[in-house]
């Protein structure tokens, strides 16, 4: 019985990963300006930039950083205070120091050359593991995990996971789930269809069920738990206070 249940779970695992490269392919984003390229310079630069802004923003920005700071080595050396008025307007300000420090990493300790394993690159400064996954999937083919907001709400729809994705143990269950999903080929199509799903059909509100390639297998909309998951932060408890009162008035 449970190789059974094990071999059912595979095949769930591969039609969704099918599905979704199908889709990309079909329907996902092709013409956003770092899609044109396996520069993981530009690649890199775009995923820090796409951090908690909408691709609609990020791309004049894009267009003028690269402008002014045509590579790695370009960003490395220069001050500071340039690349923050570069930024500019963009927000979150932490990501373009981090931005300006991980360029000087990357030359100084890797010779100019964005790093292929998955682990080195997480380790420089604002990255991360799902961000440096997406890096070497578009620029270098390697087959990595993403994990990000987006995804973690495309994965708790569709397979339906219980919990806060913040908490520990959810997001432990998420990146195993998240692994366990790659393709054997397709990998930069199926990384884009997982970014191009949560952007643009299985959004925060207002998800769009009825064009969703996922909709026949997404336990969130067959029980119409849609809203629902993924589930919100837990609310912290009110802490209780007690106060007491002596008297010393004797009569």
């Amino acid at each position: 019985m449970k190789r059974i249940v094990v071999s059912a779970i595979a095949q769930q695992e591969s039609a969704f990963s099918e599905r979704l490269i199908d889709w990309q392919k079909q329907h996902g984003r092709h013409q956003l300006p770092w899609q044109q390229t396996r520069d993981a310079y530009r690649i890199w630069l775009s995923e820090i930039m796409l951090q908690q802004t909408q691709v609609t923003t990020v791309i004049p920005y894009y267009h003028r950083f690269l402008q002014q700071f045509p590579d790695v080595r370009a960003l490395a050396a220069a001050p500071v205070d340039q690349v923050m008025s570069q930024w500019a307007g963009l927000g979150y300000y932490t990501r373009a120091r981090n931005l300006h420090r991980c360029a000087q990493a990357i030359v100084q300790q890797h010779g100019g050359v964005f790093p292929v394993d998955v682990e080195s690159l997480a380790a420089l400064p604002g990255i991360g593991l799902s961000t440096a996954a997406a890096i070497t999937a578009f620029a270098y083919g390697t087959r990595a995990a993403i994990l990000d907001g987006n995804v973690k709400r495309v994965l708790c729809r569709a397979f339906g996971i219980e919990g806060f994705p913040g908490q520990p143990a959810v997001e432990r269950q998420l990146w195993q789930l998240a692994a366990s999903l790659l393709p054997e080929q397709d990998i930069e199509a199926y990384t884009q269809g997982l970014m191009d799903l949560g952007a643009t059909l299985c959004t925060r509100t207002r998800p769009r069920c009825e064009t969703c390639p996922m909709q026949a297998r997404c336990i969130a909309h067959e029980t119409n738990r849609t809203s629902e998951l993924p589930m919100r932060r837990p609310k912290k408890a009110t802490p209780e206070k007690r106060s007491y009162c002596w008297s010393n008035d004797r009569r």
